[in-house]
């Protein structure tokens, strides 16, 4: 399928992360871009600012004339498995013959025409793409980067070669979507249980993310965090490589420790390819987001750039640069009496990594814990797993569950994960009365945690505090 073709490309749910980066894609190639959302968002403002035309009203004839008028071979239509079923406007699409792509397979198509790095993972995906992105830009790699976040390094979540055939796309497991793809490198994060209404267990998950690393290009190569007990192919003709920033594996990080708000650690590459450029060991490499988590991740994308023969040096310089990720432990005060942080920890292992890199980066400090559950199927699933994480928090104020694309479940709500929860001092809270609420307490580290809208509550509360 020759996406050159195509003189238009509308998409339904333009306004996602991954959406609106395709967006950006086909707009940047000269196509008419045109779409949908049923929020005018942030970054559906910043597409239109870019002259892509998009509407809020569910309603087929809201469609632009010249889509409607559009024939098969003219136009792209892009949709996001986030839709409701019932959408008006996929509806008027299929009614009418046309054959709907999803995100992740024209993700597959563009993929085709690049050498491709996909990094996968049930967390970190982001993060270690973020960083591999920028330390390639950095050292004059060009490179295509669809991002699953806003670099704070370039301002968007797509990065856009002029020249050279990188392409670094997130491999996302969601509706399976990463088996669209056949990378050259892949990198595998982590593992853990989530999206119980896409994969019927754990058993089922694990098979997905075998299948996928099975799809790795001849020759090709696959990083794997040591942690992960999946006996994953190794790549026909290619390699299996494991990193870790806890353990000894064939790159891994020591020595970290926290300095000045910073990461700072020793890595070390046992297992070196032939022809590659990187050393044996670097010391003090430093890295802006806390955690031992980011560290892993750095250390992934780290391997891979060494893979694509960058020196140490350039890796340390990469990483030293970079800025970070919007929403990805995102530090908007900092004061000695006061800290707030905004993070898109949604999951139960990423909730507790991101309270655990507070703690880290505020010792001794009493951290305050606003969350939003996200998808009410995702709360029953991990309830236990919620509330043993959320009570790590000195404080804990819940928000109700963001529904995103659910109907309410029966007894799933906050009351009910607040009630598992033991933290010493704990309430539910509307969106609504949350800034009241902010109004009355004496906060020393405040986190807002969640993949909703919660993000809408940044700037009020960043005004409030300040």
């Amino acid at each position: 399928m020759n996406l050159d073709l195509y003189k238009h490309i509308y998409l339904i749910g333009i306004g996602g992360i991954g959406m609106s980066a395709l967006a950006r894609y086909f707009n940047a190639k000269g196509k008419n871009v045109c779409g949908y959302d049923k929020v005018q968002s942030t970054l559906c403002k910043q597409l239109e600012n870019e002259g892509i035309k998009i509407h809020y009203n569910d309603e087929a004839e809201n469609i632009p004339q010249v889509i409607r008028n559009a024939t098969y071979n003219e136009i792209l239509v892009i949709y996001t498995p986030a839709i409701a079923k019932q959408n008006a406007e996929f509806n008027f699409f299929s009614d009418k013959g046309f054959k709907l792509h999803k995100r992740a397979e024209v993700l597959g198509m563009i993929s085709k025409q690049s050498y491709t790095i996909a990094v996968a993972g049930t967390h970190g995906k982001t993060t270690t793409s973020a960083i591999l992105a920028h330390i390639l830009q950095n050292a004059g790699k060009q490179t295509t980067a669809f991002l699953g976040g806003i670099s704070k390094n370039y301002n968007t979540n797509l990065l856009l070669a002029e020249k050279g055939d990188i392409l670094i796309v997130e491999a996302d497991e969601y509706d399976r979507s990463f088996l669209q793809l056949q990378p050259d490198i892949a990198i595998i994060t982590s593992v853990n249980v989530d999206h119980l209404d896409i994969y019927k267990n754990k058993e089922d998950l694990h098979a997905a993310f075998k299948q996928f690393a099975s799809q790795i290009k001849q020759k090709g190569v696959l990083l794997v965090e040591e942690s992960i007990a999946i006996d994953f192919p190794i790549p026909e003709e290619g390699v299996k490589l494991s990193y870790s920033a806890s353990t000894k594996a064939d790159y891994y990080a020591e020595n970290i420790k926290v300095k000045a708000g910073k990461m700072i650690f020793d890595m070390t590459a046992l297992n070196i390819i032939p022809g590659m450029t990187c050393e044996k060991k670097q010391e003090d490499l430093e890295l802006i987001l806390p955690g031992v988590h980011n560290v892993s991740n750095a250390v992934a994308a780290a391997a891979a750039a060494c893979y694509l023969g960058l020196s140490f040096e350039d890796i340390t310089q990469g990483l030293s640069t970079f800025e970070g990720i919007k929403r990805r432990f995102d530090v908007h005060i900092n004061k000695k009496n006061l800290a707030y942080v905004d993070d898109y920890a949604h999951h139960p292992k990423e909730v507790s990594s991101t309270i655990i890199a507070a703690k880290q980066l505020f010792p001794d400090r009493e951290i305050t814990v606003i969350f939003q559950p996200h998808l009410f199927s995702r709360t029953q699933d991990f309830a236990h797993d919620f509330a043993e994480s959320l009570s790590l928090a000195n404080q804990l104020i819940l928000l109700e569950i963001y529904p995103a694309r659910e109907f309410p479940i029966e007894g799933v709500n906050a009351k009910m994960l607040l009630d598992l929860c033991t933290n010493p001092k704990k309430e539910t809270c509307s969106k609504e009365e949350l800034l009241s609420v902010l109004e009355q307490e004496e906060l020393d580290v405040l986190l807002t945690l969640g993949a909703g809208d919660i993000e809408t509550l940044v700037e009020p509360i960043k005004h409030l505090l300040n």
